[in-house]
């Protein structure tokens, strides 16, 4: 089994585009993804570290009501 690894922002755009985000729009401070009714913000650095990508995972995760396993982000 492969470990996580810390991901560029472009990309982690893409992958959550593929799981059913609209976006990236402009907010305020930081640029957003739609899904439905929900907001994810996304933080404007280049490149997330593994702490961060797994917050944001397990943030998108409640917002899709479903796990997003290891394999299926690295598939994305």
């Amino acid at each position: 089994m492969s470990r996580w690894t810390p991901c560029k922002r472009r990309e982690f755009i893409r992958r959550l585009r593929a799981l059913g985000f609209d976006g990236p729009f402009s907010g305020t401070r930081h640029q957003f993804l739609v899904f439905g009714q929900n907001r994810l913000t996304i933080p404007s650095n280049e490149e997330y570290s593994v702490p961060q990508l797994r917050l944001m995972l397990h943030e998108a995760e409640g917002i899709l009501g479903r796990d997003i396993s290891q394999q299926e982000w690295q598939a994305l």
